[in-house]
C-alpha cells in the first residue's frame, strides 16, 4: 500500500508539471488584436471555434488524469491514516468570565 502511495504522488506530480506546461503552451482564445476591443474575430471568447489541435487534447486527457489521481489519493490517504489532524493538539477549556 505504501509504494503504491508513492507512486500516485510521483505520478501526480509529473502530471501537474505536464499540465503546467500545456496550458502555458496554448494560444488564448481572445489572442489578436480584435479580441481586446470586443470584436468577433476567429479566436474570440464566443466566435468561431475550429477543431481541436493536439494540445487542447493534450489538457484535456492530462485534466483528467490530474483529476483521477486527486480522488485516487484521497481515497488512499482516508483508508491509511486514522489519525484526525488536530489529534495531536491539546485544547484548553476555559470557563466564560461572569
Amino acid at each position: 500500500m505504501n509504494a503504491l502511495l508513492i507512486f500516485l504522488v510521483i505520478l501526480h506530480v509529473i502530471i501537474c508539471v505536464f499540465l503546467i506546461g500545456v496550458v502555458l503552451l496554448q494560444q488564448g482564445k481572445s489572442a489578436d488584436l480584435a479580441g481586446a476591443f470586443g470584436g468577433q474575430g476567429s479566436q474570440t471568447a464566443f466566435g468561431p471555434r475550429g477543431a481541436a489541435n493536439l494540445l487542447t487534447r493534450l489538457t484535456t486527457w492530462s485534466a483528467v488524469l490530474f483529476m483521477i489521481t486527486s480522488i485516487s489519493l484521497t481515497i488512499l490517504m482516508s483508508r491509511t491514516s486514522d489519525r484526525s489532524v488536530l489529534s495531536g493538539i491539546k485544547t484548553q477549556q476555559s470557563t466564560p468570565k461572569k
